[in-house]
């Protein structure tokens, strides 16, 4: 793609990101195939070549970004299928991110959704106040139809994803270790993170559980939290690096203690930010090799388990698993196989489910900021999930997880959930009433038979 900045523009660092990235745009539209939004609208500004080509003369002309091009970002729900089909390698995750960071800084939006931002910006981030707004939502439910007629949709759209059984602490949220009982393998850093642990406070308590039974000592750091994608998504770049450059203080004092081998991030679109933090980071002095170095040690928990010897399982399933792979597991972190083989390897009977690259609508804020699109998706994932006739599904993201839990008719888990259970932690919350389908397997039994050199020689 030509692009047509001046010199005096490409001055500046960031325009000649943008510049190179746009450059390498060759208008194929193979990327419209696989965009979930144009999809469903099959409109071209709703989709990445169609996006690309509004960003790249916003950046150009300079001045306030329009009132449409801002619509048809806000839009995008930053699944990056695009950049999985792409054949040029464009950069649309790290351009999008210059354009929603332009847009809030050059246009004024409607007074509704600055506050409607700066709310979900300044709750859910932060755990305690994220507890004590849901919580509340129960007093809001009887008033949603009336929200709606208000033009309210948003609000009542939060109240929809709002856990309708009590909040649950962790039974471990740190700061601290939790040490191995078992011969001592290694010692990761766990992110322990904000909604997750408020909305399924059990996905944190069954990752410890899991690697601290196989020898792994888990770190909570003190002082880390929010990994910034939330805000990041929403253009807010100045509290996304606050957030970045809090957890790379916190995990860098766990580091100056002794040998880590990965920092352990258990929902994907956590994990997706904190590989980018190299990016985030980069130019920012005091910064930028110590967040480069803890990118670099970032895995998805089932990409570390991969890589690691859990034996065989305490117990064996004949449950179908329909596995829902998450936009930023897939296409963000690239990671499609080592949570299936993981569930396999556990017992599991695993299921692909059709149009497995198509979004299921959460995408950090944004089944809140686009109800209507988000419920489309969500309701299209649901029937294809069904199409498999799963007995649960499993999803390593917060986000599907709260998401598809609303329509599905099947239980939905974190896949390390099930793991856990596998390998002889608890059964998931949810899933009692499929004990009767896992069994124990048996320990083996060591033979107390003599045996002579001669039986040694003939095995």
């Amino acid at each position: 793609m030509q692009t047509n900045f001046t010199a005096a523009q490409l001055q500046d660092p960031r325009t000649q990101e943008i510049d190179r990235i746009l450059r390498r745009c060759v208008h194929c539209g193979l990327c419209t195939a696989v965009c979930s939004t144009y999809v469903l609208l099959g409109d071209e500004r709703d989709s990445p070549r169609g996006r690309i080509y509004m960003m790249k003369d916003m950046f150009e002309r300079g001045g306030p970004a329009s009132p449409e091009v801002r619509y048809h970002v806000d839009r995008c729900l930053s699944c990056l299928s695009c950049m999985t089909t792409c054949p040029g390698g464009v950069d649309y995750m790290h351009l999008v991110d210059h354009a929603r960071a332009y847009i809030e800084q050059t246009s004024q939006r409607p007074l509704k959704e600055r506050l409607l931002r700066k709310l979900l910006a300044e709750i859910v981030p932060y755990p305690d106040r994220f507890r004590a707004a849901l919580r509340l939502a129960p007093l809001g439910r009887p008033f949603q139809k009336l929200m709606r007629r208000l033009g309210l949709k948003e609000l009542a759209a939060m109240l929809d994803l709002a856990p309708k059984r009590g909040i649950r602490s962790p039974k471990y949220s740190g700061p601290g270790t939790a040490i191995t009982q078992a011969e001592r393998k290694g010692r990761v850093i766990m992110l322990a993170g904000c909604a997750q642990q408020v909305l399924r406070p059990e996905i944190n308590d069954a990752t410890i559980r899991l690697l601290a039974r196989r020898g792994v000592d888990v770190e909570v750091a003190a002082g880390a939290g929010c990994c910034g994608a939330l805000v990041h998504h929403m253009g807010r770049e100045e509290e996304a690096i606050a957030f970045a450059k809090r957890n790379v203080d916190a995990w860098w004092k766990v580091m100056s203690r002794g040998p880590i081998d990965a920092v352990v991030i258990n929902a994907s679109g956590c994990g997706t930010m904190v590989k980018d933090y190299g990016h985030l980071l980069a130019g920012i002095e005091g910064y930028a090799q110590r967040a480069q170095k803890i990118a670099e040690m970032a895995r998805d928990v089932t990409e570390f388990l991969a890589e690691y010897d859990l034996g065989p399982p305490k117990r064996w399933s004949s449950l179908r698993v329909a596995y829902h792979s998450a936009c930023s597991m897939q296409h963000g972190q690239q990671i499609t196989e080592e949570p299936k083989q993981l569930l396999r390897d556990a017992g599991f009977t695993v299921l692909d489910i059709p149009e497995g690259h198509i979004c299921c609508g959460s995408a950090g804020t944004y089944n809140i900021l686009q109800p209507e699109l988000a419920e489309q998706l969500r309701d299209r994932k649901t029937a294809n999930i069904a199409s498999v006739k799963p007995d649960l599904v499993a999803a390593g993201n917060i986000g599907c997880i709260t998401q598809l839990a609303t329509s599905l008719d099947v239980p939905i888990v974190h896949t390390v959930e099930l793991l856990d259970w596998a390998y002889g932690g608890p059964v998931p919350r949810g899933l009692e009433g499929y004990k009767q389908f896992v069994s124990d397997v048996p320990e083996p039994e060591i033979p107390k038979v003599k045996r002579t050199l001669q039986d040694f020689l003939r095995a």
